[in-house]
């Protein structure tokens, strides 16, 4: 009989608690209606940062992530035919864009327009040269670093691949910007199949 009489009290209570809700939420709903008050929703941002001309130190040259000239305008717009997959942290390199994902501290996509000339051999262009380099464009709690890499077992793998850009030095020091970079299994995919599948072409 107690067992009986306590889930009476505890179902009448919830009930009652539930009602009370109900009708404390349509008070508030119809006085906001009244008043003529806009309620409040959050917002989500519709685009993010674009990347403003940065210098990036790499051999002790700088680097720039951005030109503002004519060329590298009409760079980006053959590039970029097509449109942007997302608007979110995108950089504008002087022969590929990115878009960084700042959680991740890869990149999201990485476009290419490659052209023969583009590719072709250069005697004048060293990838030896070439250092993996942090890109001060990204705030420095959200860049990837070399010491990210140092000793995970994973390489750091170029996205826009260094030997796609040919035409000078500084276009093919900026592939080896951290931000340009993916962890990638070393031997027997970076270093082999997928080293293999890009002198393929």
């Amino acid at each position: 009989m107690k067992i009986i009489s306590r889930i009476g009290v505890f179902g009448s209570v919830t009930c009652t608690g539930y009602l009370l809700g109900i009708l404390t939420e349509r008070s508030k709903r119809n006085a906001s209606a009244d008043l003529n008050v806009p309620r409040n929703f959050p917002g989500l941002p519709l685009y993010g940062s674009v990347s403003a001309a940065t210098p990036v130190i790499s051999n002790s040259n700088p680097v720039t992530v951005q030109e503002i000239s004519p060329s590298s305008k009409s760079r980006v717009g053959q590039i970029m035919k097509y449109g942007f997959p997302s608007l979110d942290n995108v950089r504008s390199l002087d022969d590929y864009v990115l878009a960084y994902d700042k959680r991740n501290r890869v990149a999201n996509w990485v476009f290419e327009h490659l052209t023969y000339e583009r590719v072709k051999h250069n005697d004048a262009v060293d990838r030896s040269k070439c250092q993996f380099t942090e890109d001060t464009s990204i705030h420095d709690y959200f860049r990837s670093k070399n010491t990210d890499y140092k000793g995970s077992g994973f390489d750091r793998g170029h996205l826009a691949a260094a030997g796609n850009h040919r035409v000078c030095q500084k276009d093919v020091d900026q592939t080896f910007l951290l931000s340009n970079m993916a962890p990638q299994v070393g031997v027997g995919f970076n270093r082999d199949s997928w080293n293999r599948l890009e002198k393929h072409g």
